[in-house]
């Protein structure tokens, strides 16, 4: 009861009760804000998050950066793989750009006539 007392009869806040901004925003001076330069605005992604944004399998991805074609990873430390971002979406730019204009190399269609199982029939000649 006494504290509720000292509360209610104290009349300038605290310090402590003024609203602060968060400690990772940057302060506010006069009417401008703080910008950092966009080459330190570099974002890196594990492996988990490059699996959400482009569906290739591990492998595929290992053998695409191999021989070229695929952003490099690069190690933060001993264990830790990441790949830049803005590489990969550059990447995925350029994928689209070529699948538009149809200049990327498409897989052949299978030959059905090979198959062993379901083989296909011949068709039925009409008299």
């Amino acid at each position: 009861m006494k504290r509720e007392q000292l509360t209610s009869q104290e009349g300038p806040a605290l310090a402590s009760d003024t609203v602060q901004p968060p400690a990772n925003e940057p302060v506010e001076s006069g009417s401008k804000r703080f910008q950092p330069p966009a080459d330190l605005l570099k974002r890196v992604i594990r492996r988990p998050e490059l699996r959400k944004i482009v569906p290739l399998a591990d492998t595929t991805i290992y053998e695409m950066e191999q021989r070229g074609e695929f952003p490099k990873r690069f190690f933060l430390t001993p264990r830790c793989v990441v790949w830049d971002l803005s590489e990969v979406e550059i990447w995925l730019d350029e994928r689209r750009r070529a699948s538009e204009a149809d200049t990327l190399r498409r897989a052949p269609a299978p030959d059905v006539r090979q198959r062993r199982t379901r083989p296909v029939k011949p068709p039925i000649q009409r008299r």
